[in-house]
C-alpha cells in the first residue's frame, strides 16, 4: 500500500481523543504456536521480494511448501507466473468448506516490498531484528505480517482437521508496490477469475492506530478506496532561438495549465463509508473539527464545514477527487525556445467517478485547446466501493470490543490504493481488515528502518484468526 496514504490516515485517526486501550506490556514467553508463527514471519520477511533484486515467486513457493507440510494437496495449490515475469509470481490456495451453497471468502495479500538499500538503513533491511519491542525489516509493516497470518490460519486449520462451512481462498500476489510492474492481482482477475471467485475478500488497509505511546486509540475497517490514475499534460511549439523570445512558449503554456489545476478544487463528495466515518469520528470529538465532521456527514453541501475539514490534509483528500502535478519535463536546449513540455498529473479519484470524467474535467478547467491531456498507462479500473455490510462490519465490531474495550471501529476509505481495486472490478467487494495497529509516524513503511510492534504482530494474528473463522462459519 502507498505509505503516504497510510501515514495520512494514521494522522486522521489519532487526532481523536484518547478513548484508549493500553497496548499492553512487552511480550512474555511465546506460546508454541507463536514460536512457529514467528519462524514463518521471519522466513517471509527475510525473503527479498523487491522488484530489483528479489523474487515474489520464491516467496510464494516457500509459502506453498508450508501449506503442503500442513497437509494441503497439490490440487489445492496454484503457483503462477508468466514467462515475461518469472520472478513476479504468486500463489492461490484453497481450503474447501463444508457447504456447497455458501460462497467462498478470499484472503488477499501482496508479497512484494518497496526497495531498501543496506547503506541507508541502521539495520540490515532483509534480516528480521527484534529490538525494543519492535520487529525491524522491510515488509514487517507492509504487509508480510498479514501475509504470514493468512498462511498460518490455513495451515493450522488443515493441521487440526477443521473444515469451515465457507471455502477459504488465499491469493498472495506481486506488483502492488510498483506501478509499472506485473501485477498478480490484476492478472488473476483477468485470467483466472473463477479461481479467486468469492463473496468478499479481506485485505490490508484497515487496522488500528496507537497514540505513539503504547495506547491503541482506534481501529478501522477499510470499506472502499480511491482509484489512482496519472494524466499527461503536453504543450507544443515550433520553438526557435532564445535570443528572440515570444510569449507563445510551450513552458509558459504548460505552467498556466498547471496553475489552473492547482487552483481547481473538485466538489465535495461523500460515500456511505465516508459519511459514516465523519459521523462516528465527529461524535467522539468535542472540538470545532468534530462539529464540522458531524455537519458534513449530514449535509455535504455545508461549505463552512468543508472548509474547516479541508484544513487537515487527510480530511481534505477524503472529501473529494484530488489531482496534483508530480513530474515536469520541458525544452531541449538552454539556448532554444522549448518545442515541447510535459507534466504528470497524479489523480486520486473518488469512488463512482471514472478516469474519463476526470480527464474531461481537467480539459474543462485548463480551457486551452492547444494543451493535450492524455491517460498514462496503466489505466486502472474505476473504484467500486463495497457496501457497509452489517454481516462484515458486525463481527469486526464485536472482536474490536473484545480485544480493545472502549476503542471504536471506524469505517474508512483509503485515499491511496491497494490491489483490492482489481477484485472489485470483477464483483468481489474487498474490506481492509482491522486487528493489529501502527504508530502515528507510519512505522517507516516505504521508508527507512521499517518496523512493526511485536505485540501488534501477535495480537493482530490472534484477532485475524478469530475474525476469519467467524466469517468462515457464517451463511
Amino acid at each position: 500500500m502507498r505509505a503516504w496514504a497510510k501515514l495520512m490516515a494514521a494522522s486522521a485517526l489519532v487526532a481523536a481523543p484518547a478513548l484508549a486501550q493500553d497496548a499492553g506490556p512487552p511480550m512474555g514467553p511465546l506460546r508454541p504456536d507463536q514460536v512457529e508463527f514467528r519462524a514463518l514471519y521471519k522466513e517471509l520477511v527475510e525473503t527479498n521480494t523487491t522488484l530489483s533484486a528479489g523474487s515474489c515467486t520464491l516467496a510464494a513457493e516457500k509459502m506453498a511448501a508450508h501449506l503442503k507440510t500442513a497437509g494441503f494437496k497439490d490440487s489445492e495449490l496454484t503457483l503462477f507466473a508468466t514467462p515475461e515475469n518469472p520472478k513476479e509470481g504468486g500463489l492461490v490456495a484453497i481450503l474447501q468448506g463444508r457447504s456447497k451453497t455458501v460462497k467462498p471468502m478470499l484472503l488477499l495479500g501482496h508479497l512484494d516490498v518497496v526497495e531498501a538499500k543496506r547503506e541507508d538503513w541502521t539495520r540490515d533491511p532483509f534480516t528480521l531484528i527484534e529490538e525494543n519491542g519492535y520487529f525491524y525489516a522491510r515488509g514487517t509493516s507492509d504487509m508480510k505480517a498479514m501475509d504470514a497470518t493468512w498462511v498460518d490460519i490455513l495451515a493450522r486449520m488443515r493441521k487440526s482437521g477443521q473444515v469451515p462451512k465457507r471455502t477459504i481462498k488465499l491469493a498472495l500476489t506481486c506488483g502492488e508496490e510498483t506501478t509499472y510492474a506485473f501485477n498478480g492481482a490484476d492478472w488473476l482477475a483477468k485470467n483466472k477469475p473463477d479461481l479467486i471467485a468469492a463473496e468478499f475478500a479481506l485485505n490490508e488497509g484497515g487496522g488500528g492506530r496507537s497514540d505513539g505511546h503504547g495506547k491503541v486509540v482506534s481501529q478501522s475497517i477499510q470499506v472502499g478506496e480511491k482509484a489512482v490514475q496519472n494524466y499527461k499534460i503536453e504543450t507544443f511549439n515550433a520553438g526557435g532561438h532564445s535570443s528572440v523570445p515570444i510569449r507563445d512558449n510551450a513552458i509558459y503554456e504548460l505552467s498556466d495549465a498547471i496553475a489552473k489545476v492547482r487552483d481547481f478544487e473538485f466538489p465535495v463528495t461523500l460515500s456511505d463509508t465516508t459519511r459514516a466515518y465523519f459521523a462516528k469520528l465527529g461524535a467522539s470529538r468535542k472540538d470545532a473539527m468534530g462539529a464540522a465532521m458531524l455537519a458534513i456527514s449530514k449535509n455535504p453541501a455545508d461549505a463552512e464545514a468543508a472548509a474547516t475539514l479541508s484544513t487537515d490534509r487527510s480530511f481534505h483528500s477524503m472529501l473529494r477527487t484530488t489531482c496534483v502535478a508530480t513530474l515536469l519535463d520541458g525544452g531541449h536546449a538552454n539556448n532554444a525556445l522549448p518545442q515541447h513540455a510535459t507534466a504528470n498529473i497524479n489523480c486520486r479519484i473518488f469512488p463512482g467517478e471514472s478516469v474519463e470524467q476526470v480527464q474531461a474535467k481537467l480539459t474543462e478547467v485548463i480551457g486551452d485547446p492547444k494543451v493535450k491531456i492524455s491517460l498514462v498507462p496503466p489505466i486502472r479500473p474505476p473504484a467500486v466501493p463495497p457496501p457497509l455490510d452489517p454481516k462484515i462490519v458486525g463481527p469486526a465490531e464485536k472482536l474490536v470490543a473484545k480485544y480493545y474495550p472502549g476503542v471504536p471501529l471506524i469505517p474508512s476509505m483509503s485515499t491511496g490504493g491497494t490491489d483490492g481495486i482489481f477484485l472489485a472490478a470483477i464483483g468481489i467487494p474487498v474490506y481492509g481488515a482491522p486487528g493489529g495497529w501502527g504508530d502515528p509516524d507510519g512505522n517507516g513503511a516505504h521508508g527507512l528502518n521499517e518496523r512493526r510492534s511485536v505485540r501488534s504482530v501477535f495480537v493482530g494474528r490472534d484477532f485475524l484468526t478469530e475474525l476469519v473463522k467467524t466469517y468462515a462459519e457464517m451463511d
